[in-house]
């Protein structure tokens, strides 16, 4: 079943219709400052769990809302936003990745004529991503900035390709596997440049249990279930052991990741399709998607490293 996409498109000059607009698709909101250029164009596009919304207004837009119970990141491309939570106010402007606010706390601040994309997922998705043990609460992200301006470039990267390059392509965000891929690559993301609460060591039970056992029933689980949407702590769970300990084993016995395996695995069942398609009808973008690739490029790349060519070569015969 393909993956629907649900689209919304907003621009008008009027500010008590922009006001309304925002108080619907968002939180209640209100608009105040400098009016001189009325005009607040918005465009959203939702597949999954990701929306992704390109925003631009030319004037000041005051905000204070409740908790959006979602993972919420901002990319500032000009103009700037001010974060006035809890009696703060730290200020974001172009070039700039963050978190707008905790996903279950409320918020208030300020847009300055600015220009920006929201990218949204849902924080269960985070959840999956970093696998935590049922003992260890839930995530938390508990810093707004990127920890370093490379994490911050990162993250921008990913939020960036999700809006001009998954969305604009229908062979990929057609593709449920390939959504949920790119939404978890995301999700990563974040935790790799966010503050937040998973960041500490492993226990003695997870070295204990990241034996070879552990990576036998891992490996059979992934072989047999490729080709739906699995990520870290679906792996774990099947192999009855913690994430932690998941990633003990493979680092230990296999030289990898977890997550660097299930990608081994289906680029191989990629090239496997590849080797048997009539290449009269079949692409390889559309053949990559099936397998969870969402970026073209980054496809080619691992295939060319592990085959020795590119994938059009093999599709082509």
């Amino acid at each position: 079943m393909k993956t629907r996409m649900e689209t919304l498109s907003f621009d008008s000059d009027s500010l008590e219709d922009t006001e309304a607009f925002l108080s619907s698709a968002y939180t209640p909101m209100r608009i105040g400052g400098p009016t001189e250029d009325t005009r607040a164009r918005i465009e959203r596009r939702a597949v999954g769990t990701l929306t992704v919304d390109r925003l631009s207004f030319g004037y000041d837009m005051g905000y204070d809302a409740g908790s959006l119970g979602r993972v919420c990141l901002l990319s500032v491309h000009s103009g700037t936003l001010v974060d006035r939570t809890s009696g703060r106010e730290e200020v974001f402007g172009p070039g700039e990745t963050f978190l707008l606010a905790p996903p279950d706390q409320p918020y208030r601040g300020e847009v300055r004529s600015a220009r920006y994309t929201i990218a949204m997922f849902d924080l269960a998705v985070l959840e999956k991503v970093a696998g935590n043990p049922p003992d260890a609460g839930p995530v938390r992200l508990t810093g707004a900035r990127p920890v370093t301006p490379a994490a911050d470039r990162q993250l921008a990267d990913v939020v960036a390709y999700l809006r001009d390059g998954l969305l604009d392509n229908p062979a990929a965000w057609q593709s449920p596997l390939v959504v949920a891929s790119a939404v978890q690559h995301l999700a990563a993301a974040t935790l790799a440049a966010l503050p937040n609460s998973t960041q500490t060591p492993p226990t003695r039970r997870d070295s204990r249990d990241g034996g070879n056992d552990t990576l036998r029933r891992a490996t059979v689980f992934v072989d047999e279930h490729a080709h739906e949407d699995i990520g870290l702590d679906d792996i774990a769970r099947a192999a009855g052991v913690t994430p932690r300990a998941l990633q003990y084993a493979f680092r230990r016995h296999a030289g990898t990741t977890p997550m660097a395996h299930l990608r081994t695995v289906r680029l191989d069942l990629a090239h496997k399709d590849l080797l048997a398609a009539d290449p009269a009808t079949a692409t390889v973008t559309g053949i990559a998607a099936r397998w969870g690739f969402w970026h073209p490029g980054h496809f080619a790349d691992h295939y060319r490293r592990a085959y020795g060519q590119g994938p059009g070569r093999t599709l082509r015969g």
